[in-house]
């Protein structure tokens, strides 16, 4: 095949890819979320993918139904999807590579389907244990599950892959931990590009005029310049915003958000803000209408309308235990937030962190509530790093580079196979 006057390096041609997603269109899950991103990336780029699972626009799979486990998972906006052999084999005809997603029946079947058509598989870390376990009740408190649950994954699907996907080190460290062998691709998920500050220069990214020295406050990449937000709290109008986001569950450790802002000094000026969908909703909204001075809004929001409501905010706030890499203050970054990030061994999205000032001690009211405090009372701070967040997020977090790096993995196993 001749390119440009030249024979085609196969190592460059466009790849066929198929990626197998048990929730593929279910766009309230960050896992579905990220695939659907990762998909039309490719196809920008010039590669063609083939989307397997609930919710395909072609290979669209039939949803399987698990006692018990599907009525959590569906609070959370997961489905389970249906393994199907033909479905599989139609999927897969022609394709350079398949990707699964995750490591349960779907996934599984999917990897031994190709294998016996004889075509290379990778796979992606996205199900950490420790966020299986916190769903599970008081399993989670049984020495050494987590460990179990990691072989048991191992078992069900990662041992026959060669190349594995992990969005962040932490990941790749706790599989090591935990005896995985493969080779390890640190890649993150990366965020999409509508994620972005208000009233940003179309060509940079970011405020046309707008300062990056030392110091300077103008020029703030969020929603709301900082002087009409202080002066509209000032004359008791517009509140201090504060935005949350993620599954309400034990693990997000939401509650730990709602405790800090009753401690705050500044507690009758701030607005809470949790975008999310899971089993705590109504326990989180009992807690928020007892300790808050403000009412809060708590509840599930589209992705499409998450940039709007990040750039609305003030401050993002994210205090997750147990978390692979957090997305969710990837796109809040990225939209010009400064974020307040708890620090847990079992959670990568303390690394986000560009100053002291933006991390707390995981499960620690107090500390947060001064976190919080410091934010409020020093706005031009606040407008000076919202600008360098976002500007940070964007070289180093676009999806775009991070699927440029995803082909090269995929080649890579192409090539050992």
């Amino acid at each position: 095949m001749e390119s440009n006057g030249r024979r085609e390096d196969p190592g460059e041609r466009p790849l066929t890819i198929a990626m197998v997603v048990d929730s593929v269109g279910n766009q309230g899950n960050g896992t579905s979320n990220s695939a659907l991103q990762w998909a039309r990336e490719l196809e920008r780029q010039g590669h063609t993918v083939r989307l397997v699972g609930v919710g395909a626009p072609v290979y669209a799979a039939k949803i399987h139904h698990v006692p018990l486990v599907s009525w959590v998972a569906a609070k959370q906006q997961m489905q389970f999807a249906e393994p199907d052999d033909a479905l599989f084999r139609a999927a897969f005809d022609g394709v350079d590579v398949v990707h699964i997603y995750m490591p349960f029946a779907f996934g599984r079947r999917a990897a031994a389907v190709a294998r016996r058509m004889g075509i290379p598989v990778t796979a992606g870390y996205h199900v950490q244990p420790e966020n299986v376990l916190y769903s599970a009740g008081l399993l989670r408190f049984i020495p050494g599950l987590p460990h179990l649950i990691y072989r048991l994954f191992h078992h069900w699907l990662y041992q026959g892959i060669r190349h594995i996907h992990v969005p962040t080190d932490m990941t790749a460290r706790l599989l090591r931990e935990n005896g995985y062998r493969a080779k390890l691709h640190v890649i993150s998920n990366g965020y999409s590009p509508q994620f972005t500050p208000r009233n940003v220069d179309a060509e940079s990214g970011f405020e046309a005029g707008a300062e990056t020295g030392e110091g300077h406050a103008g020029g703030c990449a969020g929603a709301r310049t900082e002087a009409h937000a202080d002066s509209a709290r000032d004359a008791g109008g517009e509140p201090f915003r504060i935005i949350a986001s993620g599954r309400l569950t034990h693990e997000k450790d939401h509650i730990t958000l709602i405790k800090a802002i009753g401690l705050s000094r500044h507690a009758n000026e701030i607005e809470l803000v949790i975008a999310g969908a899971g089993p705590l909703k109504r326990y989180l909204r009992i807690q928020s209408d007892r300790r808050l001075k403000r009412p809060a809004s708590i509840g599930f929001r589209r992705n499409a309308d998450m940039p709007e409501l990040l750039r609305s905010g003030d401050l993002f706030v994210h205090c997750s235990i147990a978390d692979i890499e957090s997305i969710s203050v990837i796109e809040a970054m990225a939209c010009g937030l400064a974020p307040v990030i708890a620090v847990s061994d079992l959670s990568a999205a303390s690394h986000f962190a560009l100053l002291p000032q933006s991390t707390f001690p995981v499960r620690d009211p107090a500390a947060l509530a001064q976190r919080i405090d410091w934010w409020i009372e020093h706005p031009e701070e606040r407008a000076v790093w919202s600008q360098r967040y976002a500007r940070h997020t964007k070289e180093r977090y676009s999806v775009e580079s991070s699927v440029r790096a995803f082909v090269a993995m995929e080649r890579e196993a192409i090539a050992d196979r």
